[in-house]
């Protein structure tokens, strides 16, 4: 199994607290960027950055959905790592100063991939698909705390 990674980044133009305190907002926020590849979000325990419990089904393509069980951690400021219970993946959200009222964040997603085949495909296109849809929610962050 090759570890298989996605990245995607953006400069928002909101200051970093505005931004990271809008990514961690679980019951508020973060409900409403999610786009059309989340379902069935729910808040099982906490709300808010560290010691969240989050629940969503991820559909990456047509034929692969995750039912992701997520464990929200805040290791270093600005800084959000979601690990889920039911699978390797682990996604981190930096946040950090970009200049006057701009914010850089990287969202990075890593996992153990499938081996063989299988494994060279998912390597090869899964990290393509998942920067559309953090695309998407970096869109949506940045309207959302551009108001």
């Amino acid at each position: 199994m090759a570890q298989v990674e996605a990245t995607t980044e953006r400069t928002i133009a909101a200051d970093a607290e505005t931004v990271f305190d809008a990514l961690a907002d679980y019951t508020g926020t973060r409900a409403k960027i999610l786009p059309e590849h989340f379902s069935e979000f729910e808040v099982c325990e906490g709300g808010d950055g560290e010691g969240t419990l989050v629940h969503w089904k991820l559909q990456a393509t047509s034929k692969r959905i995750r039912d992701c069980l997520l464990e929200v951690s805040e290791p270093t400021e600005g800084q959000l790592v979601e690990k889920d219970r039911n699978s390797s993946m682990v996604t981190t959200w930096t946040v950090t100063p970009a200049g006057e009222k701009q914010s850089r964040v990287v969202v990075s997603t890593v996992w153990n991939g499938a081996g063989g085949i299988g494994g060279f495909f998912e390597k090869t296109f899964a990290p393509k698909g998942l920067g559309r849809i953090y695309d998407a929610i970096l869109d949506k962050l940045a309207t959302e705390v551009g108001k």
